[in-house]
């Protein structure tokens, strides 16, 4: 993503920062919360440095625009699985066990923080080739699951692992109606989706996750 060059603007201070981890992680904390509750098209430059404690031309400094802002909030929700994916497709135990781990920590993600980044997925904007990382991220996680799908000896494993994701990213519309559905009872329940036992996947998932760390 483009970056301005500094002299655009000056990064605050950094014992100032609002969040205690840099000025950076301020726009991105102030594009959390004006992006989930005023909406994308409703949060303008302005109004993301304002909530961020900086100048606006101090924004351009970290981000090219609000959309490199959004982006990067993206990007957090899809990296860290696609990093436990790749861990999870190195291992050898069961390939339902290993499915039941990367449903349980992806919703361990989507469900996490203050505000719900995951329903930013619902924005019309997202069609813009602006976010395409973001995309292709989504993209390869869904090639793992499909994966670990195949794995397990479903039949289809691109339906199969369609209907997967599907229901991890529930988790999304869980938050938005303030529900509450432990990560747990979605891996199991994808699992039943593709008519494997979840029993094993859950006695073992759990020491799996914690080895992974």
């Amino acid at each position: 993503m483009a970056m301005a060059s500094a002299s655009t603007g000056r990064p605050r201070a950094s014992g100032s920062s609002l969040t205690g981890q840099g000025t950076r992680a301020d726009i991105l904390a102030a594009g959390a919360a004006l992006f989930c509750t005023e909406g994308y098209g409703g949060t303008s430059t302005h109004a993301l440095a304002a909530a961020a404690g900086i100048r606006q031309a101090s924004l351009y400094h970290y981000f090219g625009g609000k959309q490199a802002v959004l982006l990067e909030l993206l990007l957090g929700t899809v990296q860290p699985s696609l990093e436990t994916a790749a861990q999870l497709l190195a291992r050898d135990e069961h390939p339902a066990v290993r499915l039941w781990a990367l449903c349980v920590s992806d919703a361990r993600l989507l469900a996490a923080g203050e505000h719900s980044i995951g329903s930013l997925y619902l924005l019309p904007e997202l069609a813009d080739e602006r976010f395409a990382p973001f995309h292709e991220r989504r993209a390869e996680l869904e090639t793992a699951y499909r994966t670990l799908v195949a794995a397990c000896g479903v039949d289809d494993p691109g339906a199969g692992a369609a209907l997967v994701l599907a229901l991890v990213e529930n988790v999304i519309l869980q938050r938005r109606r303030g529900a509450a559905l432990a990560p747990e009872r979605i891996a199991e329940a994808a699992l039943r989706v593709l008519a494997l036992d979840p029993s094993e996947a859950a006695a073992s998932g759990p020491a799996l996750l914690a080895d992974l760390g």
